[in-house]
Parts: C-alpha cells; sequence; structure tokens
C-alpha cells in the first residue's frame, strides 16, 4: 500500500522551534513528528511512502538516510524549488506514486488513534474517488455531508461563508464534519486537476471543486481521537497524548 506525508510545511506556528528546522522535525515524546507517522503508517502496512519538502527539506533527507528509511521504500517529492500546497503537493507527486492503486494522505502533525488500514479498506469497497476521514469534533469550519456521506460544499459557521459558489446550504439536507487530515485518493480524481489546477493549490479547494463531479465521501469511525500538533499549544499535549492512545 502506498501513502504520501505532507511534511513540506513552514511550520509558522512553531517558531522559533521551526527556524532551524522543518516541522517534521519537531519532537514529541523524544522522536520527530514524522517518525511518529512513518511507524505508524508502516504498522498498518504501508510499505511504500512519499514524503513531500521543502523548508529545510536536506534535513529531512539526512533524517530518513540515517534511519535506512525505516526498512520500507521512501522517496522524495521535492519542492524545495516552490511549496505547492497540499493540492499542488498531490499533482507534483503523483509520478511517484504511481496510476494504478488509491494512496493514503497523511498530514505530518496529525496524530490520532485512527485505523489507517480500515480507512484504506474502506474506500477500496466504497465507489469513492476520494475518502475522507471525518468526525463530529468541533471547529468553525466544516465540510458538509449528505446522508450517504457525499461531500457537497463547506462552511465557516463564524462568517456564514459557504464553498462552492454555487452551493445552497440546507442544515436539513447536509451534516457537518470535521475533517481530520487523512483521506484516501484514487488515480481516477487525479484528471480532474487537469482541468486548470496547476502550480499552487489547496486540495480542499479542489475537492469542493469536483464534488459535483466526483464521489468525494466521508469515513466515520467511533472514538476517534486526534490532536494537530503544529501549534504550540496542543505540542505541549502531545506527549501526555500519545501515551492515551497507545
Amino acid at each position: 500500500m502506498k501513502a504520501l506525508i505532507f511534511a513540506a510545511g513552514l511550520g509558522s506556528r512553531l517558531k522559533p522551534l521551526t527556524d532551524r528546522i522543518p516541522k517534521a522535525l519537531v519532537p514529541v515524546a523524544g522522536h520527530p513528528m514524522l517518525e511518529h507517522i512513518i511507524l505508524k503508517l508502516k504498522s498498518s502496512g504501508f510499505n511504500n511512502i512519499v514524503i513531500n519538502i521543502h523548508h529545510f527539506g536536506e534535513q529531512i533527507i539526512s533524517f530518513l538516510q540515517s534511519h535506512q528509511n525505516f526498512g520500507i521504500d521512501i522517496q522524495i517529492s521535492d519542492e524545495r524549488g516552490e511549496l505547492l500546497d497540499t493540492g499542488g503537493g498531490i499533482k507534483k507527486a503523483t509520478p511517484l506514486l504511481g496510476d494504478r492503486e488509491p494512496f493514503l494522505i497523511h498530514n505530518v502533525d496529525i496524530l490520532s488513534n485512527a485505523d489507517l488500514k480500515a480507512l484504506y479498506n474502506a474506500h477500496l469497497q466504497s465507489k469513492n474517488d476520494a475518502t475522507l476521514l471525518i468526525s463530529q469534533r468541533e471547529t468553525s469550519r466544516y465540510l458538509l455531508f449528505d446522508k450517504e456521506h457525499k461531500l457537497h460544499g463547506w462552511i465557516n459557521t463564524l462568517t456564514h461563508e459557504t464553498k462552492p459558489a454555487t452551493f445552497s446550504y440546507d442544515e436539513k439536507k447536509y451534516l457537518p464534519y470535521a475533517f481530520s487530515g487523512i483521506h484516501v485518493i484514487s488515480p481516477s480524481l487525479i484528471r480532474y486537476m487537469d482541468e486548470g489546477w496547476t502550480g499552487k493549490f489547496p486540495i480542499m479547494d479542489f475537492y469542493l471543486y469536483a464534488c459535483d463531479k466526483t464521489q468525494i465521501g466521508g469515513y466515520i469511525t467511533d472514538n476517534l481521537r486526534l490532536i494537530d500538533i503544529g501549534k504550540p499549544e496542543t505540542l505541549a499535549k502531545a506527549e501526555t497524548y500519545l501515551q492515551e492512545i497507545s
């Protein structure tokens, strides 16, 4: 099974730590964020991983070499010339991921108790072009799904902004869920990126563009626990969190 780890971010929320190291190498319980994600993917059966790099990318390459790629096939999608955001990063990495099977995408700064293999298998069993791990976690920005868990739109509950532009929100028709930063994409979805999606763009903007043309579904799991360790207040809690979910 194949996976892509987003490790190219600038880590601006973690300054001054990220003034000298990439966010992916910020330690959590004595080990870099990236190591935690690689080992979780490996234990879930993912043996072919692509990692995108930008900020202090050479440090990530050296880290992987010093650990012999953790005994699995790891390739680098190099964005040191231009940071491409999540959507552009996926498009750039697809030649390394191939076009024969789905691949899982995981943000480097997300820790969770999610069963990644179960998510991947659920995607395989569905008719989805993409499957997003979602939950009822409280946030101000929600993805909106119908009762069959097909994606239709997005809403910011503070500003009442909705996307896409043609979307009309009906609270009786659509269910709000928070996105986890973990998802699975089939190669069938990538061809829609040829419809003017080039350079730097967020994957969520693309999903909202493509959701009426394709099947983008949500996957809900009971008792999902998740923490975004890309900010100081949650990074400080991460060691305790890891002990709780292990």
